[in-house]
Order: structure tokens, then sequence, then C-alpha cells
């Protein structure tokens, strides 16, 4: 007799009720744990690390500027004065006396420490000296009768006198002017605090920051003149505060504040184009007017720093 297949399929057993004891009920599954939330951003702190940020870069902007930038401004400046002096050397049409401020008067050669066909201006503002050494303008010229005075900057704006503490006694200094040429021998060194006793009359003295760090004194040399002097044309004007040694300059305060606002104005609306518009297109508009603002505001706070530094 064949006896029939049932149909009915046995489910296959079920793995946790083998593992678990008999008659004992099946672990619950705990629910998944939702994950932490972070903290919200606190508002005063994010407007304080953004503005400590955007100090710290624009601080390191201007040290950029001090210690690269303007010296490139400074060379710039000395090509283009070289060329107007030497013709006006050429056409015997250089300045012999009191002139304009940041004109060209002489060229100065120092051998011993490198100083080679660099141009004397006339004035020694921080602004004068932005464009190479300065003839103090209460002071004769150099080659003329008397004691001649330049200043020039130890750090900054190319550091046209950083290596005159390197000058020894005896090393020779030559100046030419509309006069013709001048001769000095290095004599003697003093600074703010030991001054020269010297009683030659014709003398030429530079003056520059004793330290490249912290220009808290000036140094000066002390040069008697070699060579016949020149007629001193007279009619020197006194000097003013920013021409002093270690002076800045603070009637551009007001100029700095106003540079300062600009900044602002012109990166709070680059801000909100931004947020409003295409920040691209908004960061590409802002930014050569934000670099035009910056280069005017750095130049303004290196008028307010020691006019030798």
């Amino acid at each position: 007799m064949i006896q029939e297949t049932s149909n009915v399929t046995t489910a296959p057993p079920d793995p946790a009720s083998e593992a678990s004891p008999a008659g004992s009920a099946a672990t619950p599954v705990p629910p998944a744990s939702k994950p932490a939330r972070p903290p919200k951003p606190r508002p005063t702190l994010q407007l304080v690390g953004s503005g400590l940020t955007l100090l710290g870069v624009f601080l390191l902007g201007f040290v950029g500027y001090l210690y690269g930038l303007s010296g490139l401004q400074e060379a710039r400046a000395q090509r283009t004065q070289y060329q107007t002096l030497k013709n006006e050397l050429g056409n015997q049409v250089a300045p012999l006396a009191a002139t304009t401020p940041g004109a060209p008067v002489a060229i100065l050669n120092i051998p011993a420490i490198g100083i080679n066909k660099m141009v004397v201006v006339e004035g020694t503002s921080p602004e004068n000296l932005t464009l190479g050494p300065g003839h103090l303008p209460s002071t004769p010229l150099p080659g003329e009768y008397g004691v001649s005075v330049i200043f020039g900057r130890r750090a900054t704006f190319g550091a046209p006198f950083g290596r005159l503490d390197q000058l020894k006694n005896g090393d020779k200094i030559t100046v030419i002017t509309g006069q013709g040429k001048a001769s000095y021998k290095v004599v003697a060194a003093g600074d703010s605090r030991h001054y020269i006793e010297d009683a030659v009359p014709n003398r030429l003295l530079l003056f520059t920051a004793c330290s490249p760090v912290v220009p808290t004194s000036y140094c000066y040399y002390d040069a008697d003149m070699t060579s016949s002097p020149n007629q001193d044309p007279g009619g020197r004007p006194a000097p003013t505060t920013p021409e002093t040694p270690l002076n800045g300059d603070t009637g551009v305060l007001v100029v700095t504040m106003m540079w300062g606002f600009a900044l602002v104005i012109v990166s709070a609306a680059g801000t909100v184009a931004a947020a409003r518009w295409s920040p691209w297109l908004a960061y590409l508009a802002a930014t050569p007017l934000l670099l035009a603002v910056l280069w005017n505001l750095y130049q303004s706070l290196a008028g307010l720093l020691p006019n030798l530094y």
C-alpha cells in the first residue's frame, strides 16, 4: 500500500529560541539611542573669534608691508629720484638751498657699507624718509660750510642705513650735489646719550635708529670734510617736530582713522554682498578696493612710527 507524502512544510528552528534556556522568555533588544546633538555655537564667542582672526591677519599684513613691500616702494622711488637728479645735475639746475620736501638733493656714496649712488631727498619727516635718506632742511647741504645732517631708516623702507653701525673711523664718504662733489672721513660715533664734541666747523652727521627691533634711541656718525667747502646760500627753515630724530608724524592720525573707517565700510559691504548675491562675484569686486584701502592705511600707520626706524 502506497503511503501519501504530506505537503506540510516544517518551519526552520529559530536560533534565538534554541539559544534560550527552556522555559525562559527572549531577551528584549534595547532601542537604538539617538546621537547626541553638538552644542550650539555661541554668537558672542563666534564674533570674538572672528574679530581676533581678522586683527591677526591685519597685523600680519602690516608687518609684511613694513619689512617687505615698503622696501620695493623705496627702491622704485630711488630709481625715479636718481633719474630726476641726474638730469638736474646735467642741466645745472639741481637744488642749492631749501627746496620742496621729498625732492632729490644729493647722491650719497659710502663704499665701506655698500652704499652706492643712493639718493638723498629733502626733509626728514616719516613721509620723506619713505623715499630714502633725508637731508635735515635746517642744516646746509652736504659740501657746504657748516654741519650737514642726513637721516636714514634702520629697518623699514629698504633700510638704507641698516649697516651704518659697521662704519669705522677713517671710512670715506662722498656726496654729489648741485655744487659738485664733497668728501668726508668718519672720525667718531655717538648716540642720543653720548654726544660728539668735534671742533671741526665743516662736518657731516649721519643719523639712524640704534636698534633694528626697538627704536628707543638713535645713533649717529660724525665725518669731517676733507674737500674744500662750498658757500651756504642760507635761508634754511626751522625743523618741525616730525623732522627731529625718532619722531612720528601725528598729523596723519586723522587720515589714518579715515582709512580705517573706509576699511570697515568696504569689508561690511563685501560681506553683505556675498550673503545676498554670489560670493565669488562679491569678493572679486571687493578685493581690489580692499587692497587699495589697506595699502593707504598701512602707509598712514607707518607715518606714525619713528622716522629713523
